[in-house]
């Protein structure tokens, strides 16, 4: 299992701002973001869940909160700080692994906007595949963490990666991502969008969450 975050973040690390982005809405980034988490467990803080209560992330959630023990939906579990999340986690993925496929439905075409096109390389070549997503990665399945604020902070010592929507620009906001120490942390894929660049970044010699 590997435990990564997806975050957007600013120029000056900023992603939010009275609950909000504070950047104009962004439809690829949006886009990404959600086929990436689709089929995974997420990770997020209760108010952050509260506010994607219409169209939850994710095929599972872990809710971090010690004021509540339930949050009436059937695909959430409450977790009371990061060692309880990680174990439900893990719980979820091993239990997915005895588990035979089941193909999803396809989406709605009215509920998901055609995605917006990465910016061409110059030379013409492709960009390069995200080696956290590679289908023969036999590090383990993804556990998403999705925020807020201090959700982050208290699950970035434990990350192995961060899939990062680096926005142009700096933005005045209440909620920041947390630093981290460039000599810790490489950048192994990155793609090029309108208005932003999505990076992978892994740990070095990090490894998996057990």
């Amino acid at each position: 299992m590997q435990l990564a975050s997806v975050a957007a973040l600013a120029e000056n690390r900023v992603i939010g701002r009275e609950s909000e982005v504070p950047w104009p809405h962004i439809e690829a980034d949006v886009r990404q973001y959600r086929e990436r988490v689709a089929g995974s467990p997420v990770i997020l803080g209760r108010r952050t869940f509260d506010s994607m209560r219409d169209d939850l992330p994710g095929r599972r959630q872990i809710v971090v909160s010690r004021s509540v023990d339930s949050v009436g939906v059937p695909t959430a579990v409450v977790a009371n700080g990061v060692d309880d999340a990680i174990e439900l986690a893990r719980d979820i993925v091993e239990g997915d692994r005895g588990t035979p496929d089941v193909p999803e439905s396809p989406a709605d075409p009215e509920s998901v906007a055609a995605e917006a096109d990465p910016v061409a390389d110059p030379t013409g070549a492709p960009p390069e595949p995200s080696l956290g997503l590679r289908e023969d990665d036999e590090s383990g399945e993804f556990v998403y963490v999705l925020g807020g604020g201090a959700i982050y902070d208290l699950f970035q010592p434990r990350l192995d990666r961060m899939f990062l929507s680096h926005v142009d620009g700096a933005y005045e906001g209440d909620t920041s991502y947390p630093a981290w120490d460039d000599a810790d942390w490489t950048v192994v894929a990155a793609t090029d969008y309108d208005r932003f660049t999505l990076r992978e970044w892994a740990r070095r010699d990090a490894e998996p969450v057990p």
